[in-house]
């Protein structure tokens, strides 16, 4: 490419680059004044086309109203609430163990089954022991004849009063060995401690037992327990009788609760306080070592405004709401309180009765017309 050549391409370039921007300049300067260009948009008089109310036929002068939707404002029980989580537990809860070893000769129980306090249970050999018993109440006859003997004698003054102690001490020593024998039977019966289901069983029928041997579980779940902690900050707040509310993996049923005993200390690892609910379990629907999701109550507040959170507008210093007024938005600043996951307290700002833009806000501008939806 040669010199002239490349100049020529240059010029070209400046003119069309010059071109593109003054076009938009000469198109409305060549533009009719008039608008005669399209006649669908004149009258007769040459003016634009009129709507109804003297609008133009695009709408209303300065754009038509916003559609937004509200709500009534009005007041609420409201609950200020801590989330936290904790695990059910049994109201009573022990491990079957026999107090003596032995032979076990019978077992008075099904696994899963539902026990009543006192129920036999299980049962150990005690052959060994009711023959010593027999022996001692032989014993017994024989030193309660000669107790007798001995008083008459004593009465008669034929002996001393220390010969008659003898056979009163004698005595004595053969019934309190009856007594500790007696216990020792009552061991070899285990009774249920309280009403309750019995678990899966260890053992069976001609096993030998000992203390350290494991039998069953037993357990009672009603009342069902709570175990949970919150912060160390609300210490002087949860106390006994402070409500929750929880529910349990695998049902969506709000369960109710109610504090009735509080660790006295806190951990100094967590800094968390250990506290412990009851909540009704007629059913055995709460299963313990079940993973609960608990919401305390801290204070209950009857006549509180509520709003739902999508309705408050962050400014720098603070907050605001849209309300609606003779069909206009009117922006008014609010002071609130509580906050929930999906509503928010209002402590000033709002009245019972105001009519609350609770969608639409983004298109929303004070003073602005609003068509209420």
């Amino acid at each position: 490419m040669n010199t002239s050549t490349k100049r020529i391409l240059t010029v070209l370039i400046i003119l069309l680059v010059v071109g593109l921007a003054f076009y938009p300049k000469l198109k409305t300067l060549f533009k009719p004044a008039d608008g005669s260009g399209d006649p669908a948009k004149t009258t007769a008089a040459g003016g634009p086309a009129k709507g109804p109310g003297g609008a133009s036929a695009g709408g209303k002068a300065g754009g038509g109203p916003t559609s937004v939707g509200i709500m009534v404002v009005n007041t609420e029980s409201l609950d200020e609430k801590i989330l936290t989580t904790g695990t059910v537990v049994a109201n009573e809860e022990v491990e079957i163990r026999s107090e003596v070893s032995g032979r076990v000769t019978s077992i008075g129980f099904r696994e899963g089954d539902y026990v009543r306090r006192g129920t036999v249970l299980l049962r150990i050999n005690d052959a060994d022991l009711q023959a010593q018993l027999q022996k001692l109440n032989a014993n017994r006859k024989l030193a309660e004849a000669n107790e007798q003997r001995q008083k008459r004698l004593f009465e008669k003054e034929a002996i001393s009063r220390a010969e008659y102690e003898i056979s009163q001490t004698n005595l004595t020593g053969i019934l309190a060995d009856i007594e500790n024998l007696k216990a020792q039977l009552a061991k070899t019966v285990i009774r249920a401690p309280f009403d309750g289901t019995i678990g899966l069983r260890q053992i069976s029928v001609g096993s030998y037992i000992s203390p350290a041997t494991p039998i069953a579980t037993l357990t009672n779940t009603n009342p069902a327990k709570i175990d949970f902690s919150v912060p160390a900050k609300y210490a002087q707040i949860v106390r006994r009788g402070s409500r929750i509310q929880f529910t349990v993996e695998g049902s969506e049923a709000n369960r109710a609760g109610t504090v009735y005993a509080v660790e006295p200390k806190v951990n100094p690892e967590t800094r968390a306080m250990l506290l412990r609910a009851t909540s009704p379990n007629p059913n055995g629907a709460l299963v313990p070592g079940a993973f609960a999701r608990i919401e305390v109550v801290l204070s209950a507040r009857g006549n509180a405004i509520v709003v739902p959170t999508e309705a408050i507008i962050p400014e720098q210093n603070g907050q605001k709401v849209y309300v609606v007024r003779n069909r206009k938005a009117e922006s008014v600043p609010v002071q609130i309180g509580l906050r929930t996951d999906r509503n928010v307290e209002i402590k000033s700002g709002l009245h019972v009765g105001d009519s609350l833009i609770t969608s639409g806000i983004q298109m929303v501008k004070p003073g602005g017309e609003v068509l209420v939806q």
